[in-house]
């Protein structure tokens, strides 16, 4: 179509990885199979676990690019370097996102340069982006959004924690992207965002990673033995059907001096009934209940102690003064007085690079100008983390 829109038959197409017809889906990158290293049970146990993120990963770029954005079913392949750098097209951009705890290596996110910038441009306002610093680090802001569902499934699958280091984006050529020497698997999630042209998100992930994430997936949970019917705790050994001197089962009725079973009469002392449940889950004669231990996530160490999130309250109407920096420069006193109307003084900011938002002066986030009707403003880009606020105190 000639203004880069969709029809809604064209989005369905793509979000169910139909190739009949004249539509193709924009940049979608075609892998070849490499040999049959992940076998189909495999593909399908880790393809399981990757679908049911769709939903939430399409309603956090949604958010983001403030359009309704569809992703379709996801697909996965093995295949080689070669041959994956060979189905892409002129630059993309890579956003490396590796895993650093729970499941470990490398993992990345591919995206055709007609995808990154309809990404980046939506979230920054602005029509005609360029793959500079300030859309790379809108596409990280999203690939950290998009990533966040798909961490937490494979935590739940893992059973464990899993999280990744912050994400880094690149504009690279096909033949300068990072990918691990062996045969790896690809994600493909075909993406059609309201208006926009539709592109492929290819998600990296190595061989073993994904081996190890179908083995949990698919090992389930463990199968409860049958019970054989009351069997006598404390005699090791004992098996349904033995008999010993004095012993006799079912009825387990033992003849022993001063002491009768069951019913177990002894002087002051009444035992409750076969079968009677003790500790709760348990019962005489049983299976062993299936005990998994409860995971807890890592705690923050830079997290906010309990009590300050009550006395916060106390200060939300203080005013304070934030300020929009441009740049600074050093000026000898001589060169200050000389100024006068039409100088031009030299600012130690390139053009381009986002301005410093200082809160009583000290450095919280930066961010870019805009023009709001006909008064400047400035979007928010980045927010400087807490470690870098904290040395900037000192």
């Amino acid at each position: 179509m000639s203004d880069g829109s969709l029809t809604q038959d064209e989005i369905d197409a793509l979000l169910q990885g139909s190739s009949g017809g004249d539509f193709t889906g924009g940049d979608i990158p075609v892998a070849e199979e490499a040999g049959d290293s992940l076998s189909d049970a495999e593909k399908a146990a880790f393809l399981s676990v990757l679908q049911g993120t769709v939903p939430s990963q399409a309603s956090n770029l949604s958010l983001l690019v403030t359009k309704t954005a569809q992703i379709g079913a996801p697909q996965v392949a093995v295949t080689a370097k070669d041959a994956f750098a060979a189905s892409l097209g002129g630059e993309v951009v890579q956003v490396n996102q590796n895993f650093s705890d729970g499941l470990l290596g490398g993992h990345s996110y591919i995206l055709p340069s007609s995808l990154a910038l309809s990404i980046s441009g939506l979230m920054m306002g602005q029509a005609g982006v360029e793959l500079g610093e300030a859309a790379l680090s809108a596409l990280q802001e999203a690939v950290s959004q998009v990533s966040g569902p798909v961490l937490t499934g494979l935590g739940d699958t893992l059973k464990t924690t899993v999280m990744a280091d912050p994400a880094e984006a690149r504009l690279v050529g096909k033949n300068d992207i990072t990918l691990p020497d062996d045969d790896f698997v690809t994600v493909s999630y075909p993406v059609a965002i309201e208006g926009e042209a539709p592109g492929v998100l290819t998600e990296i992930y190595s061989l073993s990673q994904a081996k190890e994430i179908a083995a949990k997936k698919s090992g389930g949970a463990p199968a409860r033995p049958a019970a054989a019917g009351p069997q006598p705790s404390g005699m090791p050994g004992m098996q349904p059907g033995m008999q010993m001197p004095g012993m006799q089962m079912p009825g387990m009725q033992m003849q022993m001096p001063g002491m009768q079973m069951p019913g177990m009469q002894m002087p002051g002392m009444q035992m409750p009934p076969q079968g009677y449940m003790q500790n709760p889950g348990m019962a005489y004669g049983g299976a062993a209940p299936n005990v998994q231990p409860i995971q807890f996530p890592n705690l923050n160490t830079g997290s906010v102690p309990m009590e300050m999130h009550g006395n916060i309250t106390l200060l939300m109407d203080v005013y304070m003064e934030m300020t929009v920096e441009l740049g600074r420069t050093k000026k000898l006193i001589k060169e200050i007085l000389g100024m006068g109307e039409g100088t031009i003084i030299e600012l130690d900011k390139l053009a381009g690079e986002p301005v410093d938002i200082l809160v009583n002066h000290k450095l919280i986030a930066k961010g870019e100008v805009v023009v709001i009707d006909e008064n400047f403003g400035v979007r928010v880009t980045e927010i400087v983390s807490p470690m870098e606020r904290m040395s900037d105190l000192t």
